[in-house]
């Protein structure tokens, strides 16, 4: 059965959107049951068979990126872009009908757009590495409307009270502005981080109307999402956005 997130947004009529859980398919093992992860070392015919079923309720098959935890973000043109095969991008925006924009993640943040006139969509994925890169500001850009004019929904990610992080990551932030410190809270002598509190902060800071979501923390509910920190061996899940 179908276990499908929708987005809490006020989006247009005009715009689509889900987010899967771990729930519907025929994975079995660490990648039970709706594994959308090619590279993950799931069974070929199981993620094949588990994205049919996600087809079925998508007016077209997405466009799977080869996400690099990057800030590149590329433009879908329908059966054009399919026709080309994967990309390496963490992101992608359309203004296209039926294009589903998509990422893939397993405790990274997956981040959907739409303006307010419900004519642009994008998709982003958010790990640290491409929220620090700037992997949002990089969507927000692309999208070419206002910022104003957008609004975000930030999908299931690993939670602010277990995703401990070391000083790295922490510094990768704050040698951007100092603003950022919020989102660390020290624990012992590593950090536990907010990554859906950054992502607000980047986001308002880039202008960003109406910003929703990240109320999920894929590590705490096992039964639900698979979460790569908790597991290592896993699936992935999909955020998907599109224009109808």
């Amino acid at each position: 059965m179908n276990d499908f997130i929708i987005p809490d947004w006020p989006a247009p009529p005009s715009v689509a959107a889900i987010s899967t859980s771990r729930n519907g398919g025929v994975s079995q093992g660490p990648w039970q049951s709706l594994n959308l992860g090619c590279n993950s070392g799931d069974n070929p015919a199981d993620v094949a068979e588990n994205r049919q079923r996600l087809n079925q309720v998508l007016p077209a098959p997405p466009r799977w990126l080869q996400q690099v935890h990057g800030n590149a973000v590329v433009v879908h043109e329908g059966e054009a872009t399919l026709a080309h095969g994967q990309v390496q991008s963490d992101a992608q925006w359309s203004r296209e009908k039926a294009a589903v924009c998509a990422v893939l993640s397993a405790d990274c943040l997956p981040v959907l757009f739409c303006n307010r006139q419900g004519t642009r969509v994008a998709a982003a994925h958010a790990g640290w590495r491409g929220l620090a890169a700037g992997v949002l500001e990089n969507t927000v850009t692309a999208m070419a409307v206002p910022a104003s004019e957008l609004m975000a929904w930030m999908g299931p990610a690993i939670g602010p009270l277990v995703y401990q992080v070391g000083d790295d990551v922490r510094s990768a932030f704050l040698q951007q502005e100092a603003e950022g410190a919020g989102a660390f809270v020290a624990d012992g002598d590593r950090w536990l981080f907010d990554i859906c509190a950054m992502a607000r902060h980047r986001l308002q800071r880039a202008g960003v109307g109406h910003i929703s979501g990240g109320g999920y923390c894929t590590y705490s509910e096992p039964g639900r999402f698979f979460s790569y920190r908790r597991d290592r061996v896993t699936g992935r899940m999909a955020s998907l956005v599109w224009l109808r």
